[in-house]
């Protein structure tokens, strides 16, 4: 098989060399899955992506990887990828639409001198998949279950991929969680979430909303820097929740401080919609030899 082309770009970038990071394979469609799971295993980011067609209705056929297994949806690597689709065009375009696994997910551009700003994919309708307990977080957390905000609940949340949501007190207690990998494994073996996205209202930053962090080990990453896809389910459980008073929601939030890949996530949701934005800077671009 002959070369292929690829990218390498940072999303929900605060600068170059910030967010999380992605590699793009544009024209993947004759690539099997079998070495689209080896070369995300060799680059070794949170996921790599690969269009595997001409758009189809509209939509551009994407396959997602994490260095262990295909995924059927995940946020930093749809606007990643509608990025590149934008700037391989050339154009001003209004929105791309990829289709996953999961589902279509659409993906509109706001421009600044002609080069896309933010990017703001709007996500599934959210599944509520049961709730959990303080007493069943906070040993897989290490955390003291008082460190936990029992003024709302532990809850599952999806919007193509699941997540476990877990309020927390304080930014001490966010900065101090490491997962205890038996207890986690023991949790979620019997759960449909298989990550756990942790938050609190102190932020490291006075205009942000809320820090989080994201603990994927399932999925072959330890902690994301910076997770499109647990944030969406994130805003819908606030909006739920009626969080702080809010039934609608345009915050932001950051994400990545502790493993130093700091990120700025957007969050815009009501019981209606939910949409998550954020930046897309290039940091590379060559031909990966197959």
């Amino acid at each position: 098989m002959s070369d292929l082309d690829f990218y390498i770009v940072d999303v929900f970038a605060i600068d170059k060399y910030s967010g999380n990071q992605l590699a793009v394979f544009p024209e993947a469609g004759e690539l099997p899955i079998a070495q689209m799971q080896q070369i995300a295993k060799e680059i070794n980011f949170s996921e790599s992506t690969f269009i595997t067609g001409p758009p189809s209705a509209g939509a551009y056929p994407v396959k997602i990887f994490t260095p262990a297994l295909e995924l059927p949806f995940a946020g930093h690597p749809t606007l990643g990828t509608a990025w590149v689709i934008q700037q391989q065009l050339g154009q001003l375009l209004e929105m791309v639409e990829l289709e996953y696994t999961a589902g279509r997910i659409p993906v509109r551009f706001n421009y600044d001198r002609g080069q896309p700003e933010v990017l703001w994919m709007e996500q599934r309708p959210p599944e509520f998949c049961g709730d959990l307990s303080a007493d069943q977080l906070a040993p897989v957390l290490q955390i003291d279950p008082a460190d936990i905000d029992a003024r709302y609940p532990i809850s599952q949340v999806s919007t193509g991929l699941p997540f476990i949501i877990v309020p927390l007190q304080s930014l001490a207690a966010v900065q101090k969680a490491q997962l205890q990998l038996d207890a986690y494994y023991q949790l979620i073996a019997g759960l449909q979430a298989q990550s756990i996205l942790i938050f609190c209202l102190q932020t490291l930053h006075p205009e942000n909303h809320l820090h989080v962090r994201v603990f994927t080990h399932a999925l072959g990453i330890p902690e994301d820097p910076a997770t499109g896809s647990a944030n969406g389910c994130l805003a819908a459980y606030l909006v739920r929740n009626g969080y702080q008073g809010q039934r609608s929601i345009n915050w932001q939030v950051e994400q990545g401080y502790e493993i130093d890949r700091p990120a700025l996530l957007y969050l815009r949701a009501d019981p209606h919609k939910v949409e998550v934005g954020g930046r897309v800077v290039l940091v590379a671009s060559g031909r990966w030899h197959c």
